[in-house]
């Protein structure tokens, strides 16, 4: 449809529990999401670049919210894509950053973290961004009091804190960057990752979880066998040693 490609939300899930957008930061580049509670209450989950606030308030405006309904910022993983406009949001919101505890050092301090090889060689600046508060320090297996219950899957690689979400009453998965999907399911920038054999190993846990729908921080969700579909991905690039998080 004609503006479609202009358009700041995608919607993915409708339910008693909450409604959950996409929020296209840059085309279908780059992602994050917004989950709204039926009493009004917003939770954003990964903010983009640096200059991707503005986009986020654009999204609020196009479903219906405002900045005074956010009480939650997640994040699924430190690097600058994800974490850019964190705290540009959370000045605007009055809201701290929840962040995996093995992340919580990178989001204070502004910086990304670690990458490998060739990609430790590019300016310092490229991966840094605005420091901010992080309020809680999230584990693996918590489940957060959103939208009927958001659950944080723990998978570290991409960076040491890294994780996916899913979204167990509309049986949604936000994979954040263990996975992507720009021409196809894939596997994120080896380079950009802290550690990308883990990466490998640690995706194997999203083949194992139960959910109809597949959503991306990088490329379009999957709406059809979206499980089947990353599950053959990943038997093409088996992992003997499949491990957890904390």
């Amino acid at each position: 449809m004609p503006g479609m490609a202009r358009a700041p939300v995608v919607p993915l899930v409708e339910s008693r529990s909450g409604n959950i957008w996409r929020v296209r930061m840059l085309g279908d580049y780059v992602n994050g999401f917004l989950v709204r509670d039926p009493d009004g209450q917003v939770t954003l989950i990964d903010v983009g670049l640096r200059r991707s606030a503005p986009r986020v308030l654009e999204a609020l405006g196009a479903v219906g919210s405002a900045p005074s309904q956010v009480t939650q910022i997640v994040l699924t993983h430190a690097h600058a894509d994800h974490a850019g406009a964190a705290a540009a949001l959370s000045d605007r919101t009055g809201r701290d950053v929840d962040v995996h505890r093995a992340d919580a050092a990178y989001i204070r301090a502004g910086e990304a973290a670690p990458v490998s090889g060739v990609a430790r060689l590019l300016p310092r600046r490229v991966f840094s961004f605005a420091a901010a508060t992080v309020g809680e320090e999230l584990v693996d297996g918590q489940l957060l009091d959103v939208a009927g219950g958001l659950r944080v899957v723990h998978t570290p690689g991409h960076s040491p804190g890294h994780i996916s979400l899913v979204h167990e009453d509309s049986r949604l998965l936000i994979t954040g960057d263990a996975l992507f999907n720009m021409r196809g399911v894939g596997w994120p920038g080896k380079y950009f990752c802290t550690d990308f054999r883990l990466t490998q190993r640690t995706a194997h846990v999203l083949g194992e979880l139960d959910y109809d729908l597949a959503a991306f921080t990088h490329g379009p969700e999957l709406r059809e066998r979206p499980r089947e579909t990353i599950r053959a991905f990943l038997r093409r690039h088996p992992s003997t040693a499949v491990s957890g998080g904390t």
